[in-house]
């Protein structure tokens, strides 16, 4: 079969929509092929069937600095996968320190018993002097980024732990936005703006990314709720290799984001600021398994922009970091290329054509009219039955598969 355009859209009172085709910077080749990762953070068993399937799935794989041995694993089943270390770029540990000594390999880049010796200075206070501990998070104390000889120290310290692990990058947790983030409406003396943070944050990613290239280290960071931030998440992957969405698109069975000024389209817009400077992109949208309709919406929003570096895993907990997540056959299918950037067709309507497939979201917000999309040639949908058009609520997506 041809390729195909998507020739008419019919919308609630039958309007053919405008077709409005993104600027040509906005250009690159799009694969079809969905790539994942797994986050083991939270210390559950790995039997050797596990980690064999598991090394083949996915293209990237976070663990703790104690797991190197997993690791190791992990890359004799598949050399290719690249297998990152989780480190806490803001905070140290306190339970972390038993008997007044730092653990061997730790969570963060900096000990707790190291700093309160020696550099209480790197501790963030609030404005009465107190320590600043995450909200919900016993025993995570914040440090103060923007202070050099942290920075230094951190990226050093790092650095030597992920080399001797034998792993292939760095998973930098929590590159913070908001100086309140972990302890509402309290920000830190030091950083009393967001704006001031954020400056913190972009000299400590600028200030250490040369002893990570030298390393040759690769370096993504959790960006989460950089939607919300302009022009946040491109600052910060500046530095860096690549950047994390921890809530991406679906935020729940029944909360899915919708396109406005900080919503669908900023989301999707990291995946595609990324692919144009080759860089990487972890999407995680939140989801129960066979729940549908937000496994489509995320689904068909990733092949939207996705190039040959972007990467997709869904979650049904917060923070269920253990166990591999649910993996749908959507996986494993081959869309082929898309070699132009998805349009508008209607309304908050978008598609994307590739060789052997096509994608289409509806970004208007939850209860919107379904609109009816009328396809130029039969293709088949998820349940593999033959399509010649399809229909979409908001906050819907479908992708569609043809012989090619």
């Amino acid at each position: 079969m041809s390729g195909w355009g998507g020739r008419l859209v019919a919308v609630v009172g039958m309007m053919v929509a405008v077709v409005v085709t993104p600027a040509a910077g906005d250009s690159y080749v799009g694969v079809g092929h969905a790539r994942s990762f797994w986050l083991h953070l939270n210390g559950t068993p790995t039997p050797e069937w596990m980690l064999a399937a598991e090394a083949r799935r996915h293209a990237y794989i976070v663990l703790n600095a104690w797991e190197h041995d997993i690791g190791r694993r992990i890359k004799h089943y598949n050399p290719d996968v690249q297998v990152f270390v989780y480190k806490d770029l803001s905070s140290t540990r306190s339970y972390a320190c038993r008997g007044g000594v730092d653990d061997k390999h730790l969570p963060a880049g900096v000990g707790y018993c190291e700093a309160d010796k020696k550099h209480p200075d790197w501790f963030l206070v609030d404005g009465k002097g107190k320590r600043l501990e995450y909200d919900g998070y016993p025993g995570h104390w914040q440090m103060d980024v923007g202070n050099t000889a942290y920075q230094n120290t951190w990226a050093d310290n790092v650095i030597a732990d992920a080399k001797a692990g034998g792993f292939d990058g760095v998973f930098m947790d929590n590159a913070l936005f908001p100086c309140d983030a972990y302890h509402p409406g309290v920000c830190p003396k030091k950083y009393p703006t967001d704006a001031a943070i954020q400056a913190a944050y972009k000299a400590m990613l600028a200030n250490t990314r040369p002893k990570f290239t030298e390393a040759k280290l690769k370096t993504v960071a959790n960006l989460s709720n950089a939607r919300l931030h302009t022009g946040g998440w491109e600052a910060y992957t500046e530095h860096l290799d690549g950047g994390f969405d921890e809530w991406w698109i679906t935020f729940s069975n029944d909360n899915l984001l919708p396109d406005y000024d900080q919503g669908w389209s900023r989301q999707v817009a990291e995946i595609a600021a990324n692919e144009r400077r080759g860089k990487l992109t972890w999407v995680q949208p939140h989801f129960s398994p066979n729940r549908t309709q937000p496994l489509r919406y995320a689904m068909a929003s990733y092949f939207l922009v996705v190039g040959d570096k972007a990467a997709i895993a869904e979650m049904d907990k917060t923070d269920d970091y253990g166990d591999p997540t649910a993996r749908d056959p959507m996986y494993h299918w081959n869309l082929g290329k898309a070699e132009k950037p998805y349009r508008e067709i209607g309304s908050k309507l978008f598609q994307r054509d590739f060789t052997c497939g096509a994608v289409i979201v509806n970004a208007n917000p939850t209860g919107s009219p379904a609109v009816r999309v009328e396809l130029a040639e039969p293709y088949a949908d998820e349940r593999n039955v033959p399509v010649t058009s399809v229909s979409l609520p908001g906050t819907s997506g479908t992708v569609l598969r043809k012989s090619c």
